[in-house]
């Protein structure tokens, strides 16, 4: 029986959904995947929707212990810097990111001050790994294929699994970001819906198709395995591969892409402050 307390928060202008998971035992929390606010016209970044957060923790008497990321997101800002000011807590990303900030500090020439070791995160997690939120224990599971680094964390029978699998009649994460691979995906989509049929899904984006007027992000892993579009039982790997590189071919770029990995690969903190106080984003032109 599942005895975590799950909040979610839906930030409508990146489709993105950001969860409070608490243990009502001890009243200890994790914030997976959260925002902040980024206004692409005027470069500015904003905290309203983190602030609804922390309101919410503040009001339950939560102690942040966790703000985890499943991935080094590419189309919103992470707000994980921002509320370890605001509540505490430590920043958690699988160990492979990594490989990710060698990739992307490459792409941006960053300086000797970005160090690629995962050095800006607290804890860099595993594959089989296990921690606690209070007494709740949390599996992690390694599951590439969206990028390099994604993974997903298990809390009993619930688990979140960032942009790995959207709502069924949506599909799969894209698989054309610098590391990812559809093969890779798709063996990692079958590791997560081999989980027992009642397992919880809590995904980190819904993008509404045809036919859909409301947002939705729980799911199941019997659900996904009778109807999702591009992984459902019978798709077998070949089948995917040329589902999803078709459907790659046709994605255009997320508009916060640049940003938003700049940010992300320091665990939400910007670049150095220049000379005049202002911290610089990069715009590497004709590179991708």
């Amino acid at each position: 029986m599942n005895q975590a307390v799950i909040q979610a928060f839906f930030h409508e202008p990146t489709f993105t959904v950001s969860y409070v998971v608490a243990d009502p035992a001890t009243r200890c929390c994790a914030v997976i995947d959260p925002v902040l606010d980024y206004d692409a016209n005027i470069a500015r970044t904003g905290s309203a929707f983190a602030d609804r957060i922390i309101a919410f923790v503040r009001e339950r008497d939560y102690t942040v212990q966790w703000l985890l990321e499943t991935h080094a997101h590419a189309d919103h800002l992470s707000a994980a810097f921002y509320l370890r000011a605001q509540l505490g807590g430590a920043i958690a990303i699988g160990e492979h990111i990594v490989q990710v900030q060698k990739v992307f500090g490459k792409l941006f020439n960053a300086g000797t001050e970005f160090a690629r070791d995962g050095s800006q995160f607290d804890r860099l997690l595993r594959d089989g790994e296990v921690f606690t939120i209070g007494a709740l224990p949390v599996r992690v599971l390694h599951t590439p294929g969206h990028t390099l680094a994604c993974i997903t964390y298990l809390i009993e029978d619930c688990a979140f699994i960032g942009d790995t699998l959207f709502m069924p009649d949506y599909g799969s994460a894209r698989c054309d970001f610098p590391g990812g691979d559809a093969r890779v995906l798709y063996r990692s989509i079958r590791r997560i819906l081999e989980l027992p049929a009642h397992t919880q899904l809590f995904l980190c984006h819904d993008y509404l198709p045809p036919g859909r007027s409301d947002y939705r992000w729980q799911t199941t892993v019997a659900e996904q395995n009778n109807s999702n579009v591009h992984a459902h039982v019978g798709i077998d790997e070949a089948a995917f591969v040329a589902l999803r590189t078709a459907r790659d071919r046709e994605l255009a770029k997320p508009k916060l892409l640049l940003p938003s990995v700049q940010v992300n690969m320091r665990a939400g903190q910007f670049p150095p402050a220049e000379s005049n106080g202002v911290s610089y984003l990069k715009i590497p032109l004709n590179a991708l």
